[in-house]
C-alpha cells in the first residue's frame, strides 16, 4: 500500500520537485494525496486527506511552518518531516519545529543533502518512508505502550551510580528526534557536574552550531561546537560539528578533541562509531556511552568495542525513542547494562551533585 505523503511549501517549484521525485519511484510507494502553499491550509488539508506524513517548509505566507507542526500535532496528529533553508536563521526555525513535534528535518536545497543528485533523491524517499513509519506511535496515547526489557536491565540506577563520579567521561549520541532527547537531558544537568560531556548528533554542519548555541542558552553547564584540541573538561559538553569526524586523544596526561574531515566513503558525520572506538583507547573502563532514538546502527560496532573494555552502556527504551534503531542496535549486541526511558534519564541526570 502506498504512503500517502501531503507535501506543504509556498513554491510551487519545490512542490512539484517532491512530488515528482515521490511520485516517480519505481515501487510505487508513494502517493502525493495533497499540496498546501502555507501552514493554514496544511492544516484543513491534513485533516481531510489524511496523510501518512507530511512534508512542511518552515518559512511560509499566512501560516508559519512551526505553527501548523503546532496545530497539526494538537488536531490530527501526524509524522511531519521539515525542509529547511540551511541558514542560521533556518537552522533554528528548524529545532523551533522538532520542539513542536516534527520528526525529522531535510535542507531545503538537494546539493545540501548530498552533491550526488540520485543520492540525494534515494535520502529523502527513505527519509519520508521511515517517518512515515512513525504514524502509529505518534497516534497512540504512551500509557499504552508497554516496554519488555529483562528487569534487570530496568533498574532505577546503574551498577555504578553517575552521582558517584565513577566516570571519566559522558558521551551521548543520538539520530532522529535527538536533538529534542538531548535538550531535555543536557536542561537537567546541574552546573556543577563534574565530568565532561561529548555529543555526537547526526546533523548538518550548517546547523550543529545553532543547535549548540541553543544548548548553551537552555543549560545551567557550557554547550559549545566543538573545534579541534578542544580540552575535555569538566562540566563542559562539546557538541560534534556537522561534516566532520571527531574522535578522543590523550596528550600529556590531558583529553583533547581532534577533528578530521569526512572523506568519501563515510556514511555518517559525525560518526559515533569513530568516535566511541577513540574513547574506548583512550578511556578503557572509565566511561559511559548512552544511545539515543535515531535510525540505523551507528554507534553500535564503537560501543562494542568500548564494553569489551570495561565501558558502561545504556540504551534509550523503545517506547520513548522517536525511532529505535540505534539504541535497538546496541541491545541486540547484548552490550547494554541499562535500558532507560528518557524521563528516567532526565531524573538521574537532575540528581548529580
Amino acid at each position: 500500500m502506498a504512503i500517502r505523503v501531503l507535501i506543504v511549501d509556498d513554491s510551487h517549484f519545490m512542490c512539484k520537485r517532491i512530488a515528482d521525485i515521490l511520485e516517480k519511484d519505481q515501487g510505487q510507494q508513494f502517493e502525493v494525496v495533497g499540496i498546501a502553499g502555507n501552514g493554514r491550509e496544511a492544516i484543513v488539508l491534513a485533516a481531510t486527506t489524511e496523510p501518512d506524513v507530511i512534508t512542511m517548509d518552515v518559512e511560509m505566507p499566512v501560516m508559519d511552518g512551526i505553527t501548523a507542526v503546532k496545530r497539526i500535532m494538537a488536531e490530527t496528529p501526524t509524522p511531519i518531516l521539515m525542509f529547511s533553508a540551511s541558514t542560521h536563521v533556518g537552522a533554528k526555525a528548524t529545532l523551533d519545529a522538532l520542539d513542536a513535534g516534527a520528526i525529522d528535518f531535510l535542507p531545503k536545497q538537494f546539493n545540501e543533502i548530498n552533491g550526488d543528485h540520485e543520492v540525494a533523491r534515494q535520502i529523502l524517499k527513505s527519509r519520508v518512508r521511515n517517518v512515515a513509519l512513525q504514524a502509529e506511535r505518534i497516534k497512540r496515547p504512551q500509557t499504552q505502550v508497554l516496554n519488555v526489557y529483562p528487569e534487570r536491565l530496568l533498574g532505577a540506577i546503574s551498577r555504578r551510580k553517575l552521582n558517584r563520579y565513577e566516570f571519566e567521561l559522558l558521551v551521548i549520541v543520538a539520530s532522529t528526534g535527538g536533538p529534542v532527547a538531548i535538550q531535555k537531558i543536557l536542561t537537567e544537568i546541574p552546573a556543577q557536574c563534574s565530568i565532561p560531556i561529548l555529543l555526537v548528533q547526526h546533523m548538518p554542519g550548517n546547523f550543529t552550531h545553532s543547535f549548540a548555541e541553543r544548548l548553551n542558552a537552555l543549560c545551567k553547564i557550557q554547550v559549545q561546537e566543538a573545534v579541534n584540541n578542544d580540552e575535555l573538561l569538566p562540566g563542559v559538553a562539546l557538541l560534534a560539528p556537522g561534516g566532520q569526524q571527531i574522535e578522543v586523544e590523550a596528550r600529556a596526561g590531558k583529553k583533547f578533541i581532534v577533528l578530521q574531515p569526512k572523506v568519501a566513503g563515510d556514511i555518517y558525520s559525525p560518526c559515533a562509531d569513530m568516535t566511541l572506538t577513540s574513547v574506548a583507547q583512550v578511556y578503557r573502563n572509565k566511561a559511559l556511552a548512552i544511545i539515543l532514538t535515531g535510525m540505523g546502527a551507528d554507534g553500535r560496532e564503537g560501543a562494542k568495542i568500548m564494553h569489551k573494555a570495561g565501558s558502561e552502556i545504556w540504551a534509550q527504551d523503545e517506547a520513548s525513542c522517536t525511532i529505535y534503531g540505534m539504541p535497538k542496535a546496541v541491545v541486540d549486541a547484548g552490550i547494554v547494562t541499562k535500558i532507560t526511558t528518557l524521563v528516567e534519564l532526565m531524573k538521574i541526570f537532575r540528581e548529580i551533585n
